[in-house]
Parts: structure tokens; sequence; C-alpha cells
């Protein structure tokens, strides 16, 4: 049995579902966004919640059915509330800021970097040393964060790169002589 499965996503004010066939909408205040369910789960609406059941007991029903209601779950706080991911730069002479639509990266090396931020997302660099990504779409906010950080991974010996804030980065003790 599906733990997460068995509890309905509750709709809060001002975001409406709609369920057609295997395909829920959700519409808020912050956009639209949808999810289509494979045939193992069956969706429905009723006092303002949306349940997921699944179709017969096999295994592949029951993983179906928890993966559906926690993507159900995430498209109603993506156009609820949002996703947000937080960077911040360590390295001196390392910085960031926006230049339009494209987030310009100064990470030291011999070129500056640029890196086109995708529709669906939102970057922002209040200070030089941070970058916040926002949106409705986990999955994307998450993939466009992860994409700045591979620009340059914080290394172990100084901790220099780019970490999510609050990212725990295991030091390395340095060469003795």
């Amino acid at each position: 049995m599906s733990r997460i499965g068995k509890r309905p996503v509750e709709l809060p004010s001002g975001v409406t579902a709609a369920v057609s066939g295997q395909t829920v909408e959700v519409k808020g205040p912050k956009g639209v966004r949808s999810f289509t369910a494979s045939d193992d789960v069956t969706l429905a609406t009723a006092d303002n919640a949306v349940t997921v059941t699944p179709r017969g007991m096999s295994k592949r029903a029951k993983q179906q059915w928890g993966m559906s209601r926690t993507q159900i779950a995430n498209l109603v706080t993506g156009v609820s509330e949002g996703f947000k991911k937080e960077l911040e730069i360590n390295g001196v002479g390392y910085r960031a800021q926006m230049q339009g639509n494209a987030l310009k990266l100064q990470l030291g090396l011999s070129h500056d970097v640029v890196f086109d931020v995708p529709d669906g997302v939102t970057v922002t660099a209040p200070k030089p040393t941070s970058i916040i990504v926002e949106g409705i779409d986990q999955q994307l906010v998450g993939q466009v964060a992860a994409n700045i950080r591979a620009w340059r991974k914080p290394e172990p010996y100084k901790g220099k790169g780019i970490k999510y804030v609050g990212e725990y980065i295991f030091r390395k003790e340095g060469k003795k002589k």
C-alpha cells in the first residue's frame, strides 16, 4: 500500500484542478501546469481535493500511485507558491550578474561564462555572490540550478565554486611540509 498515495492532494484557495481522463490541469495565481498520469491509476476531484487510486494491485500500479500523487502535489505547490533554489558563489574574483535574459558568470576561467536562462524560469543575482532560481516547474528549477552549479563545482580544499545555500562541503586538509 502506498502511504503517500492514500492522502488526497488538498487545493489551497485560488487554485483549481480539472481532471479529464488521465490528465489533470492545475491553475493558480502563478500559472497553469498539467500532468498526464499512466493508465495504472485513476484520477478524481472531490471536496476541493484531487485523489489518486490504483487500478489493480500490480507492482507497477502501486509505483505509479504514489508517484502520480506526488507529481500532482508538486503541480499544486508550483502554481500556488512556486519553487526556489538559492546558489552561493565562493572564491576570489568569482561573481555573477544578470545581463538581459542571460546570466554572466566570472569563475576564474579564461573567459566569462554566459548562461542563457530558459523560458519558465526566473534567475536573479541580488548580490554578486548569490544567485536565485525561481519558477513553477520543480524539475526545471532544479535542472537550471544544477547546470549553473556544474560550471564550477565547489572544491574540497578551499571551498571555491558554486554551491547550494546550506550545502555542506566536505573539506580536506592540504599538503603538509
